[in-house]
């Protein structure tokens, strides 16, 4: 089972976010059959081989075993990941287009760097399965607070020179190296406020 799969099929899409179908994957993240799984979602088990049989012709599940009990041959799946994530590919013709944007101050361009990246990562993971290879990556996530906007700018403008000193001191230009291309993206954005924090007493004094 692999931890993330990636749809790119639209009508593989359109069938993981039917919110039966959701349940069920999670399920199966431990192999079922219809009968166990009947039990588990409260629907008959006749209702339950229909979902699967969807979800396993678009490639979202995945036989298991079958189990041979007097004269019926039991059938056991279960999901080909433990998450999934509906790649932009799925919605080509509208998907975001990172050219359109080019502006590192867009949120909008930020969430097409996002789309492409899920697009793009996705193909990587399948390709390197099938080759049986490890993907080379790295990432950073962390959080930082800055007291004003204009610390949250300077910041801003030191990390993009900095990440241009390094781009400038390890890019390989020359066409004939052979060395691989890599894709690079580095992104700043608010964090969610979440709801349950209790306010601090400057914010008390400012309600």
């Amino acid at each position: 089972m692999q931890d993330i799969a990636v749809i790119e099929d639209p009508a593989a899409a359109e069938a993981s976010l039917d919110p039966i179908r959701v349940r069920i994957l999670r399920e199966l993240a431990e192999p079922a059959s219809a009968t166990q799984l009947a039990g588990k979602v409260g629907l008959p088990r006749q209702k339950v081989n229909y979902h699967l049989k969807a979800l396993e012709r678009h490639g979202l599940v995945e036989l298991v075993e079958e189990r041979r009990k007097g004269n019926v041959t039991e059938r056991v799946l279960q999901a080909i990941a433990a998450s999934y994530l509906i790649s932009p590919a799925a919605l080509a013709s509208v998907s975001p287009d990172p050219r359109r944007f080019a502006d590192r101050f867009s949120a909008f361009w930020l969430l097409a760097l996002a789309g492409r990246m899920v697009q793009e990562m996705g193909k990587l993971i399948t390709g390197a399965a099938a080759a049986r290879q490890k993907l080379a990556t790295f990432a950073i996530d962390g959080d930082i607070t800055f007291r004003t906007a204009a610390d949250r700018a300077a910041f801003a403008e030191e990390l993009g020179v900095a990440v241009t000193r390094l781009v400038d001191k390890y890019h390989d230009g020359a066409s004939s190296s052979g060395g691989r291309r890599h894709r690079l993206v580095v992104a700043l954005h608010p964090a969610l406020k979440t709801t349950n924090q209790t306010p601090t007493s400057k914010e008390q004094d400012n309600g």
